[in-house]
């Protein structure tokens, strides 16, 4: 059972080497990345299940004891968020065999990829804040390669931006650490939940907790602080950009709540209050800005900082109710968003624009296509039956039994603007008939290949149907986001999981 909380972070690191070594082969390169993606998301699904049936389990790495050594532990949540990053790896590595170019894989583009999922799984399963930064560290580097791969002038800028504004996060992240650690002399965060309830400075203990807010914040692209994501994640190729909206914010947002629950969990109101203003204002700006968008992958951009308004929601309200909606809203939002990228990457494969004011009449010739769009479009704007409707409203529901009604409010009106701005691309896109302007404007229409087409329409297809399947199950994937949401809350099985006895 341990051996699966290792084999996470092992199976793509070992694929990096590998693939390392493996440099001029470029076929190689694609099947053996595939095949470590696909061993992820095994392990992954074996270890949710494992700490499904039997609880938090934790490995002291060396058999140092906690809180001396590494540790690695994982819960439902942090179980679901690597089972997130399997499925989200294989899906990536299937598209980019299709749409990545001989040049980024001649650069590395393969390893890469593992490397950060290598980071994004060390991140979620890591018991120790310091540890948590290094992990951080690892999926920086690799992420801002990917973003800068291919050298384009478009994609200098954006890179640049986005190292900027996470290379300023990380020294915060960092000198948060060095100050909680003078002040408990430790960084386990197991260790850390045990020694700040019995502090005689909980107001120096607040104002770490904004320090790690800002670090977590920049990374999870919240407001005000989320501006260099729509400014650099529409530069890099859709696989990428895919990949980053599915999994790189989503690490800030599960930092933020695993210490905001685990480690800062008697902070107070004060802090609650905090976090439900800073996620309406996500929520709110986010989706203003894809509303003002004719971009299709810059307008899905904006759309990923809204969206992370909800997750804060949760967050903010700090109920059993809204953690466990949260969670399931995680899952919903990695799918739709993702998908929805994806489409954009194959609509631009065919068209060779992401210019929605130059595209229309799909769904006269792709009609198959426009139902894969209008899929994960529908969810995240929270049609039923879908994912994204039970998971705003058991949100929505949170919300209204704790009386936060203007956070409610906010969420019920960027749902509204979701809507209409994903209405705006399926009439673009879609619906509208293409004027013989904008035909001699693009061209011929690319064709596929047979291979091509598999490789660019089956983890769209599998996206779609799982956020159908989740929506018709709701009952059954909101039973297993309670669980977790009352691990989240009961800090006790963590701290026995990982120190032991001793507590």
């Amino acid at each position: 059972m341990k051996v699966l909380l290792v084999l996470p972070i092992l199976i793509p690191c070992l694929c990096a080497a590998v693939l390392l070594l493996a440099w001029r082969w470029r076929a190689a390169q694609r099947w053996l990345s595939l095949a470590a993606s696909g061993g992820l998301l095994a392990a992954a699904l074996g270890l949710l299940q494992s700490v499904s049936r039997n609880g938090i389990t934790a490995v002291q790495i060396g058999s140092w004891p906690a809180p001396y050594g590494i540790t690695l532990v994982a819960d439902i949540f942090s179980a679901i968020m690597v089972a997130l990053a399997g499925f989200m790896g294989l899906a990536v590595v299937l598209y980019s065999m299709a749409t990545i170019d001989r040049a980024r894989e001649t650069f590395g583009y393969y390893p890469l990829l593992q490397v950060l999922l290598m980071g994004v799984c060390g991140a979620f399963l890591t018991g120790d804040l310091f540890n948590l930064y290094v992990w951080f560290e690892v999926l920086l580097m690799a992420s801002f390669v990917l973003l800068a791969l291919g050298g384009e002038r478009a994609q200098m800028e954006g890179a640049i931006k986005y190292v900027t504004l996470n290379l300023i996060s990380s020294a915060l992240f960092l000198a948060a650490v060095g100050i909680l650690y003078g002040m408990a002399g430790t960084l386990n965060m197991a260790d850390l939940a045990v020694k700040l309830k019995a502090t005689s400075e909980p107001h120096l203990v607040t104002a770490v907790s904004m320090l790690f807010f800002v670090a977590f914040g920049i990374k999870a692209a919240v407001f005000p602080l989320f501006f260099w994501l729509p400014a650099s994640y529409h530069t890099p190729p859709i696989a990428v950009t895919a990949l980053f909206s599915g999994l790189l914010t989503k690490v800030g947002v599960y930092s933020l709540i695993r210490t905001f629950t685990l480690v800062f969990g008697e902070s107070g109101g004060q802090t609650q209050n905090l976090i439900l203003i800073v996620a309406a204002l996500t929520m709110v700006t986010g989706v203003l800005g894809a509303v003002a968008q004719y971009d299709f992958r810059r307008l899905l951009s904006f759309h990923i900082v809204s969206q992370i308004g909800y997750l804060l929601m949760g967050l903010g309200l700090m109920t059993a109710a809204a953690l466990a909606a949260a969670i399931y809203f995680m899952i919903h939002v990695v799918l739709a968003k993702s998908a929805l990228f994806l489409v954009s990457g194959i609509v631009h494969r065919k068209r060779g624009t992401y210019d929605l004011k130059a595209l229309g009449g799909l769904y006269g010739s792709h009609p198959g296509l426009a139902v894969l769009f209008l899929i994960p479009a529908l969810s995240l704007a929270g049609t039923p039956p879908l994912s994204g409707f039970f998971a705003k409203l058991a949100l929505i529901q949170a919300g209204l039994s704790v009386e936060r009604y203007l956070v409610v409010c906010a969420a019920l009106a960027v749902s509204l603007l979701t809507l209409f701005s994903m209405i705006k691309i399926w009439t673009e896109a879609f619906w509208k008939p293409q004027t013989p302007s904008q035909r001699d404007g693009l061209g011929n229409e690319r064709t596929i290949s047979a291979g091509e087409a598999a490789a660019l329409y089956a983890p769209v297809i599998t996206m779609a149907v799982a956020i159908a399947v989740i929506g018709v199950s709701a009952e059954s994937v909101m039973s297993l986001a309670q669980s977790g949401a009352g691990q989240l809350l009961d800090t006790r099985g963590y701290v026995q999981a990982v120190l032991g006895a001793r507590r």
